[in-house]
């Protein structure tokens, strides 16, 4: 161990000992590198947490990735594409997808003795992944789907049943457009779901795609689209652009084209908003480290003033002033790694105990969520500490130059 660590290490284990000797300014110093480092996890944890929420439930309404016709109408009375083999080699063959789902949707309108609303019925397959729905049913049980006959049964959003008065078990006569004919068909309520994004919860209603393909009059493996979930969302412009490039020119048997889009492209208000979100952390970082570092330059100076007799009298006996500013430096990197560990410990005991028991309330109407989401992500903590640590010392370089304005002769004879 070198002179100077031994120096600052006697110096930061003395005001251990003897707090009372320890000023006022230095204890804040080290507050304010815990409060600053604490705002800073909680900072990343709710937006890495509120980020991931409502990309999950935007991608559990659709997927991550949207095959469809390639046409100018973007309304949900799309023209359909042929779910072919060839197609689905090709999907499959790409490493990058975990599920091929085909679906088919079709507006319509819900009416009762009283009420009506508009819908989007979107059928699926048997093959259909209701993880998602299953994580936010609310009551009843999911659709049973089989491969003979088509399904009556739907689940639909507690909006729409709020707004209905409809409760599962009751039946729900629907009406949809075919050219200029009006056709009925009688559903069976069998789940209600509830996801808080209005969007969609306002608007879809999930039973048989076979039910739209009679509607339609369509061929059993015609469907209005094709959706992709991949293993990594990391990767999902890549495969998009790939699976584009692979299927722009390669009609089905009808001549229609296919139209590959992300859920980026899908819905740009979501993941727009969400990237604004980015920007709020950037300055909440900035001003924490800003303030953490303000207060630990009071608190070093106050540290190099308080023993500016020890100063002189290392400087009498050939010390250099290098050798005096690393000395105080070290005492800084006590203190901020102090001021650290508090950070720590009360930043990750707020965020577990707001992911665990949802302390913090949130509008859903306003925010989509609930409760204030949190997530915890090891290396964004690890690379907070080290950010902090690193901002702390380089603020603390121009300070540490005072120890070079202390002359011996005068803090030795006043001493």
């Amino acid at each position: 161990m070198s002179w100077e660590s031994f120096i600052a290490r006697r110096i930061y284990l003395d005001k251990e000992k003897k707090r009372e000797v320890s000023p006022p300014a230095v204890r804040l110093a080290i507050a304010g590198v815990a409060m600053g480092l604490a705002v800073m996890i909680l900072a990343v944890a709710i937006v890495v947490g509120f980020k991931r929420e409502i990309r999950d439930k935007v991608i559990g309404f659709g997927s991550h990735i949207r095959i469809s016709a390639f046409s100018s109408n973007t309304s949900y009375e799309a023209p359909p594409i042929q779910f072919s083999d060839s197609l689905q080699a090709v999907l499959a063959a790409d490493a990058d997808v975990a599920r091929i789902e085909p679906f088919a949707t079709k507006p319509g309108i819900f009416k009762t003795d009283d009420h009506y609303m508009g819908i989007v019925y979107k059928g699926v397959t048997s093959a259909h992944d209701w993880t998602f729905y299953e994580q936010h049913l609310v009551d009843g049980t999911l659709p049973q789907i089989a491969d003979s006959a088509a399904s009556k049964q739907i689940i639909i959003s507690h909006s729409i049943a709020s707004k209905l008065q409809l409760s599962v078990g009751e039946s729900i006569l629907s009406y949809f457009v075919d050219g200029e004919r009006v056709r009925a068909r009688k559903f069976l309520i069998t789940g209600i779901y509830k996801t808080d994004l209005a969007d969609f919860d306002n608007l879809f209603v999930l039973g048989d795609a076979r039910q739209v393909q009679q509607l339609n009059a369509w061929l059993p493996n015609q469907y209005s689209g094709v959706e992709l979930r991949l293993h990594d969302f990391d990767k999902l412009d890549q495969t998009a652009y790939r699976l584009y490039q692979e299927l722009i020119m390669t009609p089905d048997i009808f001549g229609t084209y296919y139209y590959v889009q992300s859920v980026r492209d899908l819905n740009p208000s979501f993941f727009g908003w969400l990237s604004l979100l980015d920007m709020n952390v950037w300055i909440i970082l900035i001003l924490m480290a800003a303030v953490a570092g303000f207060t630990m330059i009071s608190g070093l100076l106050i540290i190099i003033l308080e023993n500016a007799a020890m100063i002189g009298t290392l400087k009498a006996l050939g010390a250099s002033n290098r050798s005096i500013r690393h000395t105080f430096l070290n005492v800084a990197v006590y203190l901020v790694g102090r001021g650290l560990l508090w950070g720590n410990i009360v930043g990750l005991a707020i965020c577990l105990l707001q992911k665990h028991f949802h302390i913090l309330k949130l509008n859903p109407e306003a925010y989509y969520i609930p409760y204030v989401p949190i997530e915890l992500n090891l290396w964004y903590i690890l690379l907070l500490n080290v950010a902090s640590l690193a901002v702390s010392m380089l603020m603390l370089l121009g300070p540490s130059y005072v120890v070079a304005l202390i002359r011996p002769a005068r803090t030795i004879k006043f001493e």
